[in-house]
């Protein structure tokens, strides 16, 4: 899973504007955004330069601390 919608929000970016900036087409960048489908990391790392943010902030972790 990833934050992807989250941080546009956050930013109030336009899944249209990103998709400008990937050189995607937007059922593509929806398809992240709405978690059916997971970039290649180096898509998510031009996704976070993109979007001025760590990587990491785009990435919701599935381990769980006890």
């Amino acid at each position: 899973m990833n934050r992807i919608k989250v941080v546009l929000e956050e930013k109030g970016i336009k899944q249209t504007w990103l998709a400008g900036k990937l050189g995607k087409s937007y059922n593509m960048v929806n398809s992240y955004v709405q978690n059916r489908q997971q970039p290649r990391l180096e898509v998510l790392m031009q996704i976070a330069e993109i979007l001025d943010v760590d990587v990491k902030d785009l990435i919701v972790s599935n381990k769980s601390y006890i």
